[in-house]
């Protein structure tokens, strides 16, 4: 049998078994780190809570965007949110009178 078939009652060039332990080596690396970072649970807390700080940050503008939003508006058209308001004081006031 000639050395390229790659059997192992051959041996095998010295250079190219360094070859091959070097690459085993690197894809054993590899594999360490990954099985490291799944058994690092504090580091995923704390991405966890990373995500979760973005979302709510997120979430805090577009709210924020909304009121802006609003105000605006009411301030362009003061009537309707004025009615609202004094629509919302008559109601209180005659479920106050209602309980008295």
């Amino acid at each position: 049998m000639s050395q390229e078939t790659g059997t192992p009652d051959e041996p095998k060039d010295p250079d190219e078994l360094r070859g091959e332990i070097a690459e085993t080596r690197e894809e054993l690396g590899e594999t360490v780190e990954a099985l490291a970072a799944k058994a690092d649970v504090k580091a995923q807390a704390r991405e966890k809570v990373e995500q979760q700080k973005t979302q709510l940050k997120d979430k805090q503008q577009q709210a924020q965007q909304k009121v802006n939003e609003v105000a605006a508006q009411a301030k362009e058209r003061p009537v309707p949110a004025a009615a609202a308001g004094v629509l919302a004081l008559l109601l209180l006031v005659l479920l106050l009178r209602r309980r008295s």
